[in-house]
C-alpha cells in the first residue's frame, strides 16, 4: 500500500457542461424524428450522467429551405412530426438554447436503407438476438441498430382486493395489479459494416443478449429492432464512440480518442459540441419470445418478504381500512371480518416501475 498514491486529475474537478446532441433525422411516415439535448456533468458527480437542455428551439432545414420545426415533449426530448426527406436534398439540424447559444450540424444526405431481412434468436443458456439485413444494390453498407424491448411480468399475489382512500373496492380486470408490462431502450452503440466483403450482406450481427433465467423471459418477451444506413463519417465516428464508452476497463482497451462531430457552435466556434447528426430512412421488425419456447428458463423473484399478515376489520364497516403500516396492502378477505394484508411490490406489480396497460401490440 506504501507505493500507492491517489490522483485527482484535473478535469475532474471542472465542470464543463458541454452539450450533447443525439438523434437521427428519420425519413419516416409512421416514426417521428426524436433529438435528446442535454449537458455534461464533472466525472465526480455521482448523481446523474448529464442534465437535460430544456427550453430550445430545434429544427431541421433542408438544403432547398423547408424547415420542419420540433416540440419539445418531456424536458430535454424534442420530437418532430413524421418528415418526409427528400433523397436528392441535404438537411442540417439547427438549435437555439434558452441562453442564446445557436448551434448547427454540417449539411448530412438522406440514405436509405434496405429492409431488415429478419431478427432471430438462439439459445445456449442465455438467449442472443440478431439482425440479418442485405442491400441488393450495394449502397448501404454501414448500418447502425437501436431497439426498445417490453417484457410481462407479474406480481406475488393476485390480489382480489384493493384500497383507495381507506376505503376497500374489489378487482376487476379494468383495476388489476397482477400482471405489468415494463419497457427499456438500448444503450451499447450497435454497428455494422459490410467495407471488407464482396456483397453487402450482414448475417447475425448481436444485437441483444439476455442472460439466463432473466425476468424478461419470465412469461413473454418482444424486442423492436430498428435499422438505420449510415455515412462512412458517421459510422467512424459512432465507432470512435464506441471504443470511448464501452471498450474501456484493461490496460488491453483502445486509449481515449478525440469526438469530433459534424455539430457546431455559431455564437462560438472555438465551443466543444458532442454529437453527430444522420439522416435516413427507418426500417424495424419485432419479435416474441415465450418462456415456453425456451429450455430451462426459471425466474423467481427473490426482492422482497412476501409472507402474510392477518388483521380484524372494522365490525360496523367491514370496507373501511386504515391500517397503519403504509407498505402492506389488501390482498384478500379470510371472511367478512378479517383481512389478508402482504407488501404492496407482493400485491402491486406497477410498484417495480412497470405499467398495467397491456400494449396494443401486445
Amino acid at each position: 500500500m506504501s507505493c500507492k498514491k491517489a490522483y485527482n486529475p484535473p478535469a475532474s474537478q471542472i465542470n464543463y457542461k458541454y452539450l450533447v446532441i443525439d438523434g437521427v433525422l428519420a425519413n419516416s411516415p409512421d416514426s417521428p424524428s426524436v433529438i435528446r439535448l442535454s449537458r455534461t456533468v464533472q466525472l465526480t458527480d455521482t448523481t446523474t450522467s448529464s442534465t437535460p437542455e430544456a427550453g430550445a428551439k430545434v429544427s431541421v432545414q433542408g438544403s432547398s429551405g423547408e424547415i420542419f420545426s420540433f416540440t419539445e415533449m418531456p424536458v430535454g426530448i424534442y420530437k418532430s412530426i413524421p418528415l418526409t426527406l427528400n433523397y436528392n436534398e441535404q438537411y442540417r439540424l439547427r438549435i437555439t438554447t434558452s441562453g442564446g447559444g445557436q448551434y448547427e450540424s454540417d449539411y448530412v444526405p438522406v440514405k436509405q436503407t434496405p429492409p431488415i431481412d429478419s431478427i432471430t434468436w438462439k439459445q445456449q443458456n442465455a438467449v442472443t438476438i440478431s439482425a440479418n439485413t442485405h442491400d441488393p444494390a450495394n449502397n448501404a453498407k454501414y448500418y447502425r441498430w437501436d431497439f426498445v424491448e417490453t417484457w410481462q411480468y407479474t406480481a406475488t399475489f393476485d390480489r382480489t382486493i384493493a384500497e383507495s382512500n381507506g376505503m376497500i373496492y374489489y378487482v376487476e380486470s379494468t383495476t388489476q395489479t397482477y400482471n405489468c408490462w415494463s419497457s427499456d431502450n438500448s444503450t451499447d452503440i450497435l454497428l455494422g459494416s459490410t467495407v471488407a466483403l464482396s456483397q453487402d450482406v450482414i448475417s447475425e450481427a448481436p444485437i441483444a443478449l439476455i442472460p439466463q433465467n432473466s425476468e424478461k423471459i419470465g412469461i413473454r418477451y418482444s424486442i423492436l429492432v430498428k435499422q438505420y444506413a449510415l455515412t462512412e463519417e458517421a459510422y467512424q465516428y459512432f465507432q470512435v464512440l464506441k471504443k470511448n464508452t464501452e471498450n474501456l476497463g484493461s490496460i488491453f482497451d483502445a486509449q481515449p480518442t478525440q469526438l469530433v462531430g459534424n455539430i457546431h457552435s455559431v455564437t462560438n466556434p472555438s465551443e466543444i459540441v458532442i454529437g453527430f447528426i444522420t439522416a435516413s430512412s427507418v426500417q424495424q421488425q419485432r419479435i416474441f419470445i415465450s418462456n415456453n419456447q425456451l429450455n430451462n428458463w426459471n425466474w423467481v423473484y427473490n426482492g422482497e418478504d412476501c409472507r402474510l399478515i392477518s388483521i380484524a376489520q372494522n365490525p360496523n364497516n367491514f370496507l373501511i381500512y386504515n391500517y397503519p403500516d403504509t407498505s402492506y396492502a389488501p390482498y384478500y378477505f379470510i371472511s367478512p371480518s378479517n383481512i389478508q394484508l402482504a407488501k404492496k411490490v407482493c400485491v402491486d406489480c406497477s410498484v417495480r416501475g412497470g405499467t398495467t396497460n397491456k400494449p396494443p401490440y401486445w
